[in-house]
């Protein structure tokens, strides 16, 4: 497949974004975790954006991917940054667009869902659900932390070793991969002068539990993810889904974090066309 070209930038929010495609109808996806709030670049564009090319290079869609701004105060919560996407919307797009939550992104996209009903067409929840496992809230702390003590290179290999570990194809190599991947971390994940972003939304996530509040989202609703996902469990992707009204639920069998590949493009983009 032929690759996208794109922009990138800064909202006048503040918001940091990569921006695909000229369709009429618009896409957000609100990132997962990052080292660092700013546009993909690097070598974690194509990493990422692998797995959207096809919405990317389809005439219908312009598609924007957004991170958090930089400059989080410490104590923001996943609802503090719904509201942000929610600024940026009504900024930008002036008026409701289909929203692509994607791990961390999709905790966020649950908060923005039920408190900015208006603003979303279609929700899809990619690889989410309402909270994290206790293993990963774990890990995910332990990530925040080593990144605090600037530790880099250990929290690259924390962060990225849950999902080779789970990854089909490549269990039996996957420690020198870790090791290759984490002194590679800087040029991948980008190494912050300013840890705290991360921090802050390590924090933020490891209290973000939504459950008694699934009920509150009203979108059209897709929650797609690997039933090996290392962050969460296939009961948690269950329950996610069970909770919000007319979910619908796909889980890939044997795949780990993120979802992707052929067949979660096709279903990703059968979701979006319904109704359509």
């Amino acid at each position: 497949m032929k690759k996208a070209k794109g922009t990138a930038g800064y909202f006048r929010s503040g918001l940091p974004y990569n921006r695909f495609g000229q369709g009429a109808r618009n896409i957000v996806i609100f990132q997962g975790l990052e080292f660092e709030n700013k546009p993909l670049g690097g070598l974690m564009l194509p990493l990422f954006s692998d797995m959207y090319t096809f919405l990317f290079l389809d005439e219908i869609y312009t598609t924007t991917i957004v991170t958090r701004k930089p400059g989080l105060p410490h104590g923001y919560t996943m609802s503090d940054m719904s509201d942000d996407y929610a600024r940026m919307i009504k900024e930008e797009f002036g008026g409701a667009v289909d929203v692509i939550g994607v791990s961390t992104g999709g905790s966020i996209a649950q908060h923005f869902a039920a408190d900015h009903a208006e603003l979303i067409r279609k929700l899809i929840i990619h690889s989410s659900a309402y909270k994290l496992s206790d293993s990963a809230r774990r890990e995910a702390l332990r990530v925040g932390h080593l990144a605090s003590q600037r530790q880099w290179r250990q929290a690259y290999s924390t962060f990225i070793r849950p999902m080779f570990l789970q990854r089909r194809g490549i269990r039996h190599f996957a420690r020198p991969l870790i090791w290759l991947v984490s002194l590679m971390g800087g040029k991948i994940f980008g190494a912050p002068e300013n840890p705290s972003d991360l921090v802050i939304t390590v924090e933020a996530e490891d209290k973000h539990d939504f459950k008694d509040r699934l009920a509150q989202i009203k979108a059209p609703t897709l929650v797609v993810a690997g039933d090996k996902d290392p962050f969460y469990t296939e009961a948690l992707f269950r329950e996610t889904a069970e909770g919000i009204p007319n979910a619908r639920l796909i889980l890939y069998e044997g795949m780990g974090h993120p979802a992707a590949g052929e067949q979660f493009q096709r279903d990703v983009g059968m979701f979006l066309k319904e109704g359509t």
